[in-house]
């Protein structure tokens, strides 16, 4: 076992014990961040607007503060983009992550410099926590693959702009630069079947252990690894024993995978979003995703019955139960309040709190 691996497995642990005091007092760790959201926010445009210095509890929170989707937030949106300090948040955001899908076109969602090491820590965590799980850290000592979005930005009004997983790329640690693919030069390329293209010549005589990514991205990734080399994926990597993904549901692209790879190797599911890091896989044995209830959110739950009513009842994380649809509301350290994420999830677990995207 390499020195990397021996760290590797001792930073592990004391990560998952990190972890599991959280996790073992759920309603404190999240009354926490709600106050620490709130008195950060005080002096806040949105703070000022919504009494945020009169309340005290979630109860004054729910009653001062409605659920907003990004149309509803987007005058405060617009002022931040055009260069306005404290409005959602204090001072000005370290980045907008730029996506699309709205009626008025690209979504700017901030990223500040609170929020941003949670999206981090979190794919960091999602990772050790396999390892203190399985024991297996072989994978540290090879190559690994993240099939993400060009790391190239823009500015808008001084503040720099780009796609989350561009972003991301900015902070990979300095121990993981040394094993990491594609290159800078390739990762920057903006069209997307010659960047793949790129990627299977860059990668298809290493050694490459950890494949991450949307499941589409890796998809083309490996079909064009097959049609280039003629042999499963399995059998050209093989020592490729971890998928991480995220971002859509993986049940309709496994078998093909399988096929892909021809073998079984591990996976790591992830549900990160440009509005935070909200949960990940912590057990290859349990169903489901650990809610990271430490990381600058605080969540709001309402029955995706009701969330149509009139005043729908918001529930916090003590309040929930297995098995029902929830709506997921999120406040958050990059300014976003009472947000609907507009995903339905459902729990799986309360002891640790475990959720499934189910919509």
């Amino acid at each position: 076992m390499s020195l990397k691996s021996i760290a590797a497995k001792g930073f592990a642990k004391i990560v998952v014990t990190q972890i599991q005091r959280w996790a073992s007092n759920p309603v404190e760790t999240q009354q926490k961040v709600f106050e620490e959201l709130i008195s950060n926010a005080k002096g806040t445009a949105f703070g000022k607007d919504h009494g945020f210095e009169s309340i005290s509890s979630f109860k004054d929170f729910a009653a001062h503060v409605p659920i907003r989707d990004y149309e509803d937030l987007k005058p405060y949106i617009d002022r931040v983009v055009s260069g306005e300090e404290n409005v959602l948040w204090l001072g000005k955001p370290l980045y907008f992550a730029k996506t699309s899908g709205t009626t008025s076109g690209a979504k700017y969602i901030p990223l500040t410099k609170e929020s941003m090491p949670h999206h981090i820590e979190a794919a960091r965590n999602a990772i050790l926590c396999y390892i203190n799980d399985t024991g297996n850290v072989k994978f540290v000592d090879g190559k690994m693959i993240f099939l993400q979005g060009s790391p190239e930005m823009q500015e808008k009004n001084g503040i720099k702009t780009g796609r989350l997983s561009g972003i991301v790329a900015h902070y990979v640690p300095a121990y993981l630069q040394k094993n990491r693919l594609p290159s800078w030069e390739t990762n920057c390329i903006e069209d997307w079947e010659t960047k793949v293209d790129a990627i299977v010549e860059e990668t298809k005589n290493e050694d490459m252990t950890v494949i991450s990514g949307i499941p589409s991205w890796v998809q083309m990734y490996f079909e064009k690894l097959q049609k280039n080399t003629g042999k499963k994926v399995g059998e050209l990597f093989k020592n490729f024993n971890l998928f991480i993904y995220g971002g859509v549901n993986f049940e309709p692209y496994r078998a093909k995978f399988e096929k892909l790879i021809g073998r079984k190797v591990d996976s790591i599911e992830l549900f990160p979003a440009s509005e935070g890091f909200f949960a990940f896989q912590d057990s290859q044995k349990e169903k489901g995703m650990l809610l990271l209830l430490n990381s600058g959110i605080f969540y709001e739950f309402i029955e995706a019955t009701t969330f149509f009513d009139e005043n729908p009842k918001r529930l916090t994380i003590g309040e929930v139960k297995i098995g029902v649809n929830y709506v997921m509301i999120i406040s958050t350290n990059a300014g976003l309040w009472s947000y609907n994420l507009g995903d339905t999830v459902q729990f799986t677990s309360i002891k640790p709190y475990r959720v499934l995207v189910s919509g």
